[in-house]
């Protein structure tokens, strides 16, 4: 059961802040802040009066359940209605408890995404091409914008690696669930037998952290720069516009060499160092948390086996909720993302939630 008190609170807010932006008193520094505050508090806020009620309401309708010269009817009219407040209070309380659930600050931040082909060869890099295809078109479905930071091909058209930046609306909360193994099995163009091959690639999403999110000391860099390879020709930079960038105290090290300009590749190879440390400092901060960390969804562990995508059986199945969609081009066309982000979304909040109880 929610504490009262703390519902009265939600209620008192709510008003506050309805007076506040009627009447213009708001720093427009803070306007922004204050309206997505009262927009998400009245999504509840109906509810929460309701709850609050709900004790005085019931214990009504236990009266005259309990009032020997009420008639039969009356009783049966009651009960049916105190059966029905019953069930409504259930579900305004699972609903205020979610808004109640500690929130996640890098939820609302940009995300940055990187895909490496793992085990399987030159299929493993056509696999890691086609989530990222994926990623695109989700990407695009959402009028979000992405933006490639590197890439490195492979000899058959597919991807070694590949960064990029997605920026938007909440978008760390949407692709969070994304980091870990994806394996795929299919039989690859190059299979004369017809026999179906396992491979796999790594995700690995990471919240896009601004400089006021992290300091980083000078003192704690070590930047070496390089002359970019290609594949020759006119593909090699004839400058040493490279850079390596290495976080002493951590080891963390980020190579870039996709722009011609070494001030632009070490702002990128900045950019990335920035989201690891951020992500890297997140996962202590939860491992103390939970000990059992390992075994909740999201945990962003990139060795964890997290979904696989059959091609004979047409299936995509998300191991962590035991989820099977028979949509896998549907899936891999952007079309059924949401489906599988909302299924892990509300498992993920029912185990937080049975942590509070």
């Amino acid at each position: 059961m929610i504490p009262l008190k703390t519902i009265e609170e939600l209620i008192s807010k709510h008003s506050l802040l309805e007076k506040e932006l009627s009447a213009g008193d708001v720093d427009k520094k803070l306007f922004a802040e204050k309206s997505k505050e009262y927009s998400d508090l009245s999504d509840v806020i109906e509810g929460a009066k309701k709850y609050f009620s709900y004790e005085a309401e019931k214990k009504d309708l236990e009266k005259i359940l309990g009032d020997a010269g009420s008639d039969d009817e009356f009783k049966t009219m009651a009960e049916t209605e105190l059966k029905d407040l019953k069930s409504e209070n259930e579900k305004i309380e699972k609903k205020l408890k979610l808004f109640l659930l500690p929130k996640d600050d890098a939820d609302k931040k940009n995300a940055i995404i990187e895909i490496r082909a793992g085990t399987g060869g030159l299929e493993a890099s056509l696999f890691a091409s086609d989530l990222f295809k994926m990623y695109e078109k989700v990407s695009h479905k959402k009028k979000w914008e992405l933006e490639l930071i590197s890439i490195s091909q492979s000899e058959a058209g597919g991807l070694k690696e590949v960064i990029a930046t997605i920026r938007g609306k909440n978008i760390y909360s949407t692709l969070k669930y994304e980091s870990g193994v994806h394996r795929v099995q299919r039989v690859p163009d190059t299979e004369t037998q017809g026999r179906i091959h396992t491979s796999a690639a790594t995700v690995a999403v990471l919240p896009e952290a601004e400089e006021v999110d992290i300091k980083i000391n000078d003192s704690d860099l070590r930047i070496d720069v390089f002359r970019a390879g290609g594949p020759g020709g006119q593909s090699v930079n004839t400058t040493d516009s490279a850079v390596r960038i290495t976080h002493i105290p951590t080891g963390i090290s980020v190579s870039q060499q996709d722009q011609k300009s070494q001030h632009k590749n070490k702002a990128k190879g900045m950019l990335i160092l920035r989201s690891r440390l951020y992500e890297l400092e997140r996962s202590r901060i939860e491992g103390e948390r939970s000990e059992d960390r390992k075994s909740k969804i999201g945990t962003g562990d990139r060795s964890e086996r997290i979904r696989t995508y059959n091609f004979p059986q047409g299936r995509v199945t998300d191991h962590r909720i035991n989820l099977t969609l028979h949509k896998l081009e549907a899936f891999l066309e952007g079309e059924v993302f949401d489906e599988m982000v909302e299924n892990l979304t509300l498992q993920a909040q029912e185990e937080k939630l049975s942590n509070l109880n």
